[in-house]
């Protein structure tokens, strides 16, 4: 049969479409369950025409595509291992060539001497005789008609991602398939929209990225969908935004001789002029009776805190309080210090900046849940246990969330819950963020930057260690340590692993470095002797980590060896070099933000990122970067040109946001800010797209019901 015309086509449950166990498989494998999740696996790539080789003119190292039959089968078991080995010999008239598999022999049930297929993979030399090793192959049907045979000779041929159970070649049969019976398929781009851009029909798109008789055919339906995808995505977020902004709140607003003239007043410094423009776009937001969801980022030490500061007292001005939620009992507890040491002895005493945390004793949660619910604290700082049940608050107005990424989408639900009506919510990033990652995934919060860096701050010199060409260097990363203190400064010594482990089987390098074992081999190192280390990582107990802290900013310790845990918040104006062991193993945002960790004070940093990578290794290539620059901003772009495809966006609660198809936001800024733009025109005019109801559908299958929640209490 061929399905209904209309926009519930690619809605279709794929068992009704192809067989049973066809289907269930692709469910299995990719989550697929509808004939649009199906249409949607896009070919990773295409043998294009001009690869297709006669066997007598192989290139080798190259990949290559041929048309061939089966001449002869072996099998036989392998000397140096356990298993067996397969090898087939192909021919196509003008020579031959061997395809060999490890540990496959069911294939020799498929590969029968007669059979003709296309086959593709790289040719490498064995004992001077070219082979394939574990190639993709399709064979033809008996009954192939020439027409068939002749098409794969010819047209492009996709390659699917695909598993041991279904491979590319299963996929394009089934997809063959899928095609033949899909009919009309509404656009979700308005017709103005493509005709503005050139762009095929929905239809006629998803027929050609998997049937293409030329390159040119697949190139037109991968820009086509590719900007499908962002439009649909982008009218998501936009409508979310939209959403947001029809519920009515309070405006909060500042009131003469009150709280906030009067901590401008007394403020030791002057504001940046990137901090300027940024108060007083939070300013204007809160002032507003449509709630505030603004993102601002900036670098570590740019000044995020005094602005947050600043908006919490215009919040209490109006009678209203302000939560803040942090990611760590440290970090917490950091903040509050900040804002008490901010906001002065007369302000603090007035306004009672309270911290609500999980290990806080019975006693003092009891006081700090009864200023909570009594208003008598307008400033409430605190970790996940602001989410509690047992937390109240008298007006809460204000909610600012210290490094959203690291909350679930619940958890911040569970806090703006807490206010009678919808709070302002304000998002602090140290994390730069590129502009198509802030598009795509903060697309329906207002974002603010604050690129300038306060005067006054030390600068921060970065190296490379190479131990892969310079082993004996570590040795001079110590010593240097050891001249570091003696200059009454302290260090951090980060490392990726807390325990050591032994390298497994098929490992490159050595193991990752550990805080264990760094610990004891500084305790014990000559040049550390009378030296104070610690170790500080995740398992350690909450008071513990606090504890330890706390002397190390009062100077008690001299070298703490660290994990990650001390990413972000983490304020030691002393301390004045960071070591990060392995470095290779961090991401680029992570190594600058472990940077950000010294040069705070008065005193220059060092920052010495050690790695056992090779040079032109991704990982180096990483490593690389960061030390070049101290531009956060210019380092998020090189992330974002270094990261997997797939690795862009991150750990996301959503697949809305993280499961992108053709879309690539290292390369398609360009497709995101057009599908903007012309996605806000759509919302502008329509925002239940109750006149673009395919529109209207392709939103709700990009979002299902999970991913609609994530965009609601984001």
């Amino acid at each position: 049969m061929t399905l209904d015309s209309d926009s519930d086509a690619l809605d279709v449950r794929l068992r009704s479409v192809l067989d049973p166990k066809t289907a269930d498989a692709l469910k299995r494998a990719f989550g697929h369950e509808t004939l649009g999740d199906f249409l949607s696996h896009y070919p990773r790539r295409y043998a294009r025409r001009g690869e297709l080789t006669v066997l007598a003119d192989l290139p080798t190292d190259e990949n290559v595509t041929i048309v061939a039959d089966v001449a002869s089968v072996s099998e036989r078991s392998m000397q140096k291992r356990r298993g067996s080995l397969l090898e087939v010999t192909i021919t196509d008239g003008t020579g031959s060539l061997k395809l060999t598999f490890f540990n496959q022999s069911w294939r020799k049930n498929e590969l029968v001497p007669g059979k003709r297929g296309v086959f593709a993979g790289k040719v490498t030399l064995y004992r001077n005789e070219r082979q394939l090793t574990h190639p993709e192959y399709k064979l033809f049907d008996d009954e192939a008609d020439a027409e068939e045979i002749a098409r794969w000779a010819t047209a492009p041929i996709p390659f699917y991602p695909a598993t041991a159970a279904l491979t590319s070649w299963n996929i394009e049969k089934a997809m063959r398939i899928a095609l033949q019976q899909l009919g009309g398929v509404a656009d979700p781009v308005p017709d103005e929209v493509r005709a503005e851009l050139g762009l095929l029909s929905h239809r006629r798109a998803l027929e050609l990225v998997h049937r293409p008789d030329d390159d040119s055919e697949w190139a037109r339906a991968r820009r086509t969908l590719r900007f499908t995808e962002a439009f649909v995505l982008q009218a998501a977020l936009l409508q979310e935004r939209h959403r947001l902004r029809s519920h009515m709140t309070a405006p909060r607003l500042p009131v003469p001789g009150g709280y906030l003239e009067r901590f401008d007043a007394a403020l030791p410094f002057t504001l940046t002029s990137d901090q300027q423009q940024v108060a007083g776009e939070i300013a204007n937001d809160i002032a507003a009776v449509l709630p505030m969801n603004r993102l601002v980022q900036g670098e570590v030490g740019s000044g995020k805190t005094v602005l947050a500061v600043r908006a919490m007292l215009a919040v209490a001005d109006s009678g209203g309080q302000s939560a803040l939620l942090a990611p760590t009992e440290v970090l917490a507890g950091q903040h509050l210090r900040s804002i008490v040491a901010l906001l002065g002895p007369d302000l603090s005493a007035e306004l009672m900046p309270t911290i609500l945390t999980g290990s806080l004793p019975t006693a003092e949660r009891k006081r700090a849940l009864l200023r909570s619910v009594s208003g008598q604290s307008r400033i409430v700082v605190g970790t996940h246990a602001l989410l509690g049940d047992a937390v109240s608050f008298y007006d809460l107005g204000l909610i600012v969330v210290d490094e959203q990424h690291r909350f679930g989408v619940d958890q911040r639900e569970a806090l703006r819950l807490k206010a009678e009506q919808p709070p302002h919510v304000l998002v602090l990033t140290a994390t730069p963020i590129p502009r198509t990652v802030a598009m795509t995934v903060f697309g329906d919060l207002d974002v603010s930057t604050i690129a300038e860096l306060p005067a006054g701050r030390a600068g921060i010199e970065s190296f490379v260690v190479p131990l892969a060409e310079k082993p004996l260097w570590v040795n001079r990363v110590w010593q240097r340590l050891s001249e570091e203190l003696a200059l009454g400064r302290q260090a951090f010594v980060v490392c990726p692993a807390i325990e050591p482990r032994e390298a497994a089987e098929g490992d490159e390098g050595p193991p990752a470095a550990s805080v264990v074992a760094v610990l004891d081999e500084l305790r014990r190192h000559p040049a550390l002797t009378g030296r104070s280390i610690e170790a500080l990582h995740g398992r350690l107990p909450s008071d513990e980590k606090d504890r330890l802290m706390r002397a190390f900013a009062a100077g008690e310790i001299d070298v703490l060896v660290a994990t990650t845990v001390i990413e972000v918040g983490v304020d030691v104006p002393n301390a004045s070099m960071m070591i990060v062991l392995d470095a290779d193993r961090f991401g680029v945002s992570q190594l600058h933000q472990l940077r950000g960790r010294v040069g705070r004070g008065g005193l220059p940093g060092l920052c010495l990122l050690v790695t056992h990578a090779e040079s032109e290794s991704l990982g180096r290539q990483r490593v690389d970067a960061v030390a070049s620059t101290l531009d956060g901003f210019e380092l998020a772009e090189a992330d974002l040109e270094l990261r997997h495809e797939g690795d862009v966006l991150g750990s996301n609660q959503s697949g809305a946001r993280s499961s992108l198809k053709l879309l690539r936001v290292a390369r398609d800024g360009d497709v995101i800010a057009d599908a903007r733009r012309l996605a806000g025109g759509v919302v502008d005019s329509d925002p239940a797209f109750a006149r673009h109801p395919a529109l209207a559908a392709a939103v709700r299958r990009r979002l299902d019901e999970r991913e609609r929640d994530f965009l609601n209490k984001t």
